[in-house]
């Protein structure tokens, strides 16, 4: 791991390889280590990057809004990195997109990995699911002293949350932890006990969207698309890949049967594939 100052904040990464730029955008769920098997097997073909976002994994802490694709921009600044192509899952998906509209002299491609949308409002009946399962692992009035951050967290609830999201989102509906690889599963939960362990004993922190959001501008995203959408996933998630489908010109979509929210750490060797013939890598 190593550390880059961005004159901003402090982001923690990883590099490895040479040649065309590939620069990997983890999930809100995760960190750059949902990215082991891509950032490997490119490696062998590409300058691959892959880092954590503020107040995640490595990276510095912040308290207040942050502009992820700004981070992700500013990044490559440091970097010297001209022009790269984006690979982002969930939320991460979205800081590619708006990063690819911010500034698309800079993005040679995208993969949106079951991607986030900037400008995109869940179903109420969404909402209302996603509170009873957080409800049902941590009691509100806890919950509500975890979300002011600078708690100290039981380590009971920091289980029982990351046990609630990893079902509810990562495996999706009607989906058992023995449904997915035990190494994966094991991943998953490392990766969402440390998430919020930190994000409730840490400064509180939100996500500032940009004015204009991708889902207005799906239209204007020139770079070369994959979309690839994991059908285990809860189905509004599902329908967010498909307005990218949809909206990007030329966006090629892929389906992956049987694989919830986390295809780089449920099926890396697919999902690696996948990208590989994507980007003409034989």
């Amino acid at each position: 791991m190593a550390m880059i100052d961005t004159g901003d904040t402090r982001l923690a990464y990883d590099e490895a390889g040479s040649g065309p730029a590939i620069v990997f955008v983890h999930a809100g769920v995760g960190d750059r280590r949902m990215w082991d098997h891509q950032f490997a097997a490119f490696s062998r073909t590409h300058r691959v990057v892959r880092y954590d976002w503020r107040g995640h994994g490595g990276s510095a802490d912040h308290e207040g809004p942050v502009t992820h694709h700004e981070d992700l921009l500013a990044l490559m600044d440091g970097l010297g990195i001209g022009r790269a192509t984006l690979v982002g899952a969930s939320y991460g998906g979205a800081c590619c997109a708006d990063a690819a509209l911010a500034a698309p002299d800079r993005v040679e491609s995208l993969a949106l990995v079951c991607p986030g949308l900037s400008g995109h409002e869940w179903p109420e009946v969404f909402v209302r699911e996603s509170r009873k399962m957080v409800l049902a692992a941590v009691p509100h009035e806890r919950l509500e002293v975890y979300a002011a951050g600078r708690a100290e967290p039981d380590p009971a609830d920091v289980a029982a949350m990351a046990q609630a999201q990893a079902r509810f989102m990562v495996l999706g509906p009607g989906r058992d932890p023995e449904d997915m690889p035990p190494e994966a599963w094991d991943t998953v939960l490392l990766m969402l006990r440390e998430l919020f362990a930190r994000r409730w004993s840490g400064p509180a922190l939100t996500t500032r969207w940009p004015g204009r959001p991708s889902k207005e501008r799906l239209g204007e995203i020139a770079a070369p698309a994959l979309v690839v959408k994991g059908l285990s996933e809860p189905g509004p998630v599902r329908e967010v890949a498909d307005l990218y489908a949809e909206g990007v010109p030329g966006a090629r979509l892929l389906e992956m049967p049987e694989t919830g929210h986390l295809p780089s750490v449920e099926r890396p060797a697919e999902l690696t594939a996948a990208l590989a013939d994507f980007l003409g890598v034989s």
